[in-house]
């Protein structure tokens, strides 16, 4: 099979098309249904669950169910929304960064980097604080996926599925230390909830550290021309009078605290970051700044359902997310593929 050299990611200005009839402008439309979309999953997810938590019993002043419902299931709720939100925002950077569509966080390195990074303060300073550990992590993660991005830099050429490859390649050997790390210390069980997303230990209290990816998402929301820029190359970036190593770094920094908090307090979900940019890149688009919103939405949706479909799959046994999200990732990563194959783009 030929494969063909990667083509730096286009921008592609989307004309709004108005609803003359009602004199809005479509896309907001749309963008307001799958906001409510996204609000109708979390408000089924506040109420999916082993405990009896049920709008008659909320309206009864039943004081165990307001319990549960503060307790547990807003907190989870919430913390799958921001982390849904944020990976797949990470992942719409990483591919604007590596100009190339079939890579994100968990398949270049940076996840592991970050996996390592906790193991060796856990070592070190186990009684460092969580925040301390989120740092240290993040570190690591921005170091994972600097050497992911110096390694593809200086690749006589780049197709299209050498990129993810040498990201596989490089991810593994990170693991595989980390691994060897943890059996020497006595640590694969801990290393194993870093490794796998499970949302059902987020209680209040353990999930406040994902505010910080809001914060993140919103960086690279205002920062969204920018990486559009970038993603179009060094020498045209830099012929428009941009920086081009300080809009690489800034990306590097957003990708690596996303990663390093999501991994802390919920462990790693695979694909997220590579299923989510290239669906609203199929429907809306290249421009990064009118897909944020998208990506967002639609990485906090998808997030809710696979958690949903964890919690009820078994009931009243639990699924983690990861292993629900590798599922319906490794399917669309396949999907998407064979659709290239057909239409020649590989």
């Amino acid at each position: 099979m030929a494969l063909t050299a990667v083509e730096p990611a286009q921008a592609v200005s989307i004309t709004p098309v108005t609803d003359t009839a009602t004199g809005r402008s479509r896309p907001y439309l749309l963008l307001s249904g799958a906001l409510a979309t996204v609000l109708l999953l979390a408000v089924v997810s506040m109420f999916v669950g082993v405990s009896d938590v049920s709008l008659p019993r909320l309206a009864a002043g039943d004081q165990g169910a307001w319990e549960i419902l503060w307790i547990s299931r807003i907190p989870r709720t919430l913390s799958v929304i921001l982390a849904g939100a944020a990976l797949a925002i990470a992942g719409l950077i990483m591919q604007q960064m590596a100009r190339n569509r079939f890579v994100e966080p968990s398949m270049v390195g940076t996840v592991e980097s970050a996996t390592l990074g906790i193991l060796i303060v856990t070592v070190a300073l186990p009684a460092a604080p969580i925040i301390a550990k989120m740092g240290v992590a993040a570190v690591f993660a921005l170091i994972g996926t600097w050497i992911f991005l110096s390694i593809i830099n200086r690749l006589p050429t780049r197709n299209t599925l050498l990129v993810p490859l040498v990201g596989i390649m490089l991810g593994g050997v990170i693991a595989a230390v980390t691994t060897f790390f943890a059996y020497r210390h006595d640590l694969l069980q801990t290393l194993n909830t870093w490794m796998i997303g499970d949302f059902s230990g987020v209680l209040r209290g353990r999930y406040e550290l994902l505010w910080l990816v809001a914060a993140m998402t919103l960086a690279g929301y205002l920062a969204a021309d920018r990486f559009t820029v970038a993603g179009m190359g060094a020498d045209f970036t830099t012929n428009l009078g941009l920086n081009y190593r300080a809009i690489m770094r800034l990306g590097m920094t957003i990708v690596a605290l996303i990663t390093a908090v999501v991994v802390v307090t919920v462990g790693a979900i695979p694909f997220l970051g590579l299923v989510v940019p290239n669906l609203v890149s199929m429907i809306f688009g290249d421009n990064l700044r009118r897909a944020v919103p998208w990506t967002a939405l639609f990485g906090a949706g998808i997030v809710l359902l696979c958690d949903i479909v964890g919690r009820t799959i078994r009931y009243p046994y639990e699924v983690p997310v990861s292993m629900v999200m590798g599922v319906v990732g490794a399917t669309f990563f396949l999907g998407m593929l064979l659709h290239r194959r057909r239409t020649g783009a590989l």
